[in-house]
């Protein structure tokens, strides 16, 4: 993983890549159609098209059948998205591992744009854009701020190529070694199902920087898939249970991975892209009269405060036996009733009134 390795003046040939992308229910089939011509129409044709089923025999069998020249295999490990995308990576013979979500077309020169920074050999990972596509109309009381809450790039990311900590799952790539070597995404985190859990990006990511301290991951704004956002996650109720289940999913990363690199991102981000978020959506709703930036504003509070709840709660409040009310996830109730309900409810009105 050191630039080393290529004497000074010697031309980088350019890397092949495998395509995956992980696959779990029948429900999105017009969605992984979709993806899967995308990674066919790119103007720098993938190596190879991995396609991982997540323990649903009834869709592998389809997707088997529609794409006979589409590499279809069931998830060899334990259910869930960290245990697929490690399939995916084991069968896998490209350079560099691209993951691209079920639910998400990537444009025609994605590939082109992920693999150019590969050149560097520091370059372990590259991750582009994600930009929604509302199924809905996209309410106008969600923050950019929290834009990451429905799986898509958001505001306080780069505008330009730059190093980051960790990529968004949607959109991303690795070099093959580098992920053998690591041993792959934790099991222990990652979305299973619908469940709004997440975080295995960031631990892996932060697992490589303490392995090799020289290393670089790249976020490529031109590199951009569109990633459609259904309306059940255009609700407060999606949002809330997200967003605490990122806090619960931060605390494991931090118990995996340690404070210093595992909070690194969120420090700058809390304290200063959220309260930069407030001021702007504040200031708009007056000088603008626009009665959504109040909202929007309100969101970011309530967004961090829900973050909050869930990592200190992942921390061991619950463990020791603190007491906070429940929220549904979609897998058992998560207790969160000390938090502000009534300023809550007034902002899930305005998603509905305003949006």
């Amino acid at each position: 993983m050191s630039p080393s390795s290529v004497p000074a003046g010697e031309r980088v040939e350019a890397p092949t890549v495998s395509v995956v992308v992980c696959a779990y229910t029948e429900q999105r089939w017009d969605d992984l159609s979709a993806a899967i011509a995308s990674v066919r129409a790119q103007t720098r044709p993938a190596h190879e098209l991995i396609v991982v089923v997540d323990h649903n025999d009834r869709l592998l069998a389809r997707v088997r059948r529609a794409f006979p020249d589409v590499s279809a295999v069931e998830n060899g490990e334990r259910r869930g998205l960290s245990g697929a995308r490690n399939t995916g990576t084991a069968l896998a013979t490209g350079d560099v591992v691209a993951f691209l979500d079920d639910d998400a077309a990537a444009e025609p020169d994605w590939l082109d744009r992920l693999l150019a920074p590969y050149s560097d050999e520091r370059v372990i990972g590259v991750g582009g854009t994600v930009e929604p596509v509302w199924s809905g109309p996209r309410p106008r009381s969600f923050p950019d701020e929290f834009m990451w809450v429905v799986g898509c790039s958001y505001r306080g990311l780069p505008v330009d190529t730059s190093p980051v900590r960790n990529l968004i799952g949607a959109n991303m790539s690795y070099r093959r070694r580098a992920l053998e070597e690591l041993g792959g995404f934790h099991g222990a985190l990652g979305r299973v199902g619908t469940t709004p859990m997440g975080c295995e990006e960031t631990e892996l990511c932060v697992r490589a920087a303490h392995r090799w301290p020289d290393s670089v991951v790249v976020y490529e704004p031109r590199a951009m898939v569109r990633h459609r956002v259904p309306r059940s996650r255009a609700r407060w109720s999606y949002f809330r249970a997200r967003c605490y289940g990122e806090g619960l999913s931060k605390a494991e990363v931090v118990r995996l991975a340690g404070s210093v690199l595992g909070l690194a991102s969120e420090r700058s981000y809390t304290f200063r892209t959220l309260p930069r978020g407030v001021v702007r959506e504040v200031t708009g709703a007056v000088t603008a009269r626009d009665p959504a930036g109040v909202l929007r504003a309100t969101g970011i509070a309530l967004g961090l405060l829900y973050t909050s709840a869930g990592y200190v709660a992942g921390g061991g409040l619950r463990r020791g036996g603190a007491g906070v009310g429940s929220v549904s996830t979609g897998a058992g109730d998560v207790r969160v009733d000390t938090l502000p309900t009534a300023a809550a409810a007034e902002w899930e009105s305005g998603i509905r009134h305003v949006g």
